[in-house]
């Protein structure tokens, strides 16, 4: 009887962790409410820093557009490489429905039901309004095709299942800190450019052992996960420039001591320039607001 119980147990448990590992996928979306504009959908693609991730690493600035992906991002867990998510039916997300692209974006989940790596910043992008992924979409169907195949992440065995990141998900899952903040209307804006659409925190944030973000130490510099040199503090501790000095930066790539922005800040810096001047403006006033972090 003994025996039997265990091995009920046993059942029980691998059935309880079937359950709560699977990737649900919601039956309905609130975005399928809301009709996408393409030019505002071109300034969100702008703001969120697609191309700079999937576009090929050999890209011409002509071929931007074209996201073949296949950019590598070495990481402590293995080297992910960003997929092909061009409008190709085949290799890219072309066959997908809106909701497939809700999901993806806003859950982490694919179309075939499976966790993607937090590698892509779906944490951040969980907080995008409806309008914006709506105008997301309608831009993404109106982009070049790519027909070539994605490259397979490099990671050891332990990190291919996918279902644990379900735990990963439930663990580093987070509302906006712009409470926390301030109200102001423009340093609120500035907050959703920088912790949403630009998704600052993956690269300015320390994380955990498990590669989660840690918030109390929000934009205070980090490892660059590459191994080469350090990502830096971005917060009112380490950044000492003005308003207007940070608005050139983003637009121009410029410092206020004369040198110019360079590796992938060229990148973000390329996009940021995209933005208007307002919300440039927005960015720089919600650096300036945020708490310090002293690392």
């Amino acid at each position: 009887m003994k025996k039997i119980a265990i091995s009920t147990s046993a059942v029980i448990l691998m059935m309880a962790f079937w359950v709560i590992t699977s990737a649900k996928i919601p039956e309905f979306s609130s975005v399928e409410n809301y009709q996408g504009s393409l030019k505002k959908g071109e300034y969100v693609f702008n703001a969120s820093g697609c191309a700079s991730c999937h576009s090929s690493p050999d890209t011409t600035q002509e071929e931007k557009l074209v996201l073949t992906g296949g950019r590598a991002f070495p990481s402590p867990f293995g080297t992910f490489y960003a997929p092909n998510i061009s409008i190709d039916k085949v290799n890219g997300i072309g066959a997908w429905s809106e909701k497939d692209f809700v999901n993806a974006v806003r859950h982490g989940v694919s179309p075939k039901g499976k966790h993607y790596y937090p590698s892509f910043p779906y944490t951040a992008y969980a907080n995008m309004t409806d309008q914006d992924i709506a105008d997301l979409w309608a831009y993404f169907k109106s982009i070049p095709e790519s027909s070539k195949p994605s490259i397979d992440h490099d990671l050891p065995m332990y990190v291919r299942w996918r279902r644990p990141i379900a735990f990963w998900k439930l663990l580093n899952k987070r509302e906006p800190i712009t409470e926390l903040v301030s109200s102001d209307a423009t340093v609120q804006r500035g907050s959703y450019l920088v912790e949403t659409l630009g998704h600052c925190g993956e690269c300015h944030t320390p994380r955990n052992f498990i590669g989660g973000l840690q918030y109390d130490y929000w934009l205070g510099g980090a490892k660059n996960p590459a191994g080469r040199g350090m990502i830096p503090n971005i917060t009112p501790t380490k950044l000492t420039w003005d308003t207007e000095e940070i608005v050139e930066y983003l637009a121009s790539g410029f410092t206020p001591d004369f040198d110019v922005a360079g590796g992938h800040m060229a990148d973000v810096v390329e996009n940021t320039s995209k933005l208007t001047e307002e919300d440039r403006l927005a960015i720089a006033e919600y650096l300036k607001a945020i708490p310090g972090v002293q690392k």
